[in-house]
């Protein structure tokens, strides 16, 4: 076997050459595929949910989307064993004046552990349409310190797409008992942020589409992005058909063409802390050390006339 060089260098051993070696997902485990749930779906450890979200995108109402939950489509069909999970009605602090905001660790750990997950369960999360709202619930569950956590790559969609089984009927699991371990960095506000801007060791990325990053499309408010920030739409790291994430070798390239290098802190954000999810569970499947999502995001930046922004 022709021996493969570090940090996908090209080199020569005794005359031999040393293939360069490939981009790989660090945390394989981390990412399911719908063959392995299917073998799967009996472990009595697993725990598997259903996280579907809808963004309903409204103008003339001074709000950037209504947010509806996928309740409704769980209850059509869904993985054989899943329950569903709620994340604005039941995994996001109802204080705040923005979606989807990160509870107290404590706090969420005990929502968690209501919905069943636990020391020696493992997590499922699937979504439809896109996997970005089962990222948003694993960086969550990171960030308390969970870690038995995978994603379904291709999720509720590439599964029925496949003809594999379905049920309408409701799954609760028994409460357990989770205790916070906080990692402090996960999540950022927008101070951070701002302290960022011009800083050449730190790498910001907006993971919202084009449009969005540009400033032609004034959804969050004032059209633009934070200064300085470059542009890795979450939806450019999934395939448009089968809605599984894009390959190490793909992912790696996209990043690194717009300067994501791995000696930098790497900050992320769009419009209310979910697509940067997306980006940041992959960044971290590539083995990046330093990475920050930065929770309220365009929601907050775009109506803070105090904050910085350009177009263009």
């Amino acid at each position: 076997m022709t021996p493969i060089a570090p940090d996908g260098q090209a080199d020569f051993i005794k005359g031999r050459i040393v293939m360069p070696q490939s981009a790989r997902y660090a945390y394989p485990d981390a990412i399911v595929s719908t063959a392995w749930l299917a073998d799967n779906l009996a472990d009595p450890s697993l725990r598997i949910f259903d996280c579907t979200t809808y963004l309903r995108y409204e103008t003339g109402t001074g709000r950037p989307y209504r947010v509806e939950n996928g309740r409704e489509d769980y209850d059509r069909g869904h993985i054989p064993g899943s329950a569903y999970l709620d994340l604005q009605g039941e995994l996001s602090d109802p204080s705040s004046r923005y979606n989807f905001m990160m509870p107290e660790a404590e706090d969420l750990a005990a929502r968690f552990a209501r919905k069943g997950v636990g020391d020696g369960t493992r997590v499922i999360l699937y979504a439809r349409k896109s996997p970005q709202w089962a990222t948003r619930i694993w960086w969550m569950l990171r960030s308390i310190g969970f870690d038995d956590a995978a994603v379904l790559d291709g999720g509720f969609d590439l599964w029925e797409a496949e003809g594999r089984p379905t049920e309408t009927a409701e799954t609760r699991y028994e409460p357990a008992t989770l205790a916070a371990r906080p990692r402090a960095g996960l999540f950022v506000g927008k101070d951070e942020v701002k302290n960022a801007i011009g800083d050449g060791a730190t790498c910001t990325i907006n993971a919202l589409a084009p449009d969005l990053h540009q400033g032609d499309n004034p959804r969050y408010g004032r059209p633009g992005r934070v200064p300085g920030s470059v542009n890795v739409p979450a939806a450019a790291l999934v395939d448009a058909g089968a809605l599984t994430f894009k390959s190490p070798e793909e992912a790696a390239e996209l990043f690194q063409s717009v300067g994501a290098d791995k000696s930098k802190s790497i900050l992320l954000y769009c419009g209310g802390g979910i697509a940067a999810t997306l980006d940041a569970f992959l960044l971290h499947q590539l083995g990046y050390a330093n990475i920050a999502v930065y929770d309220a995001s365009m929601s907050e930046w775009a109506k803070d006339e105090t904050l910085p922004i350009e177009r263009g």
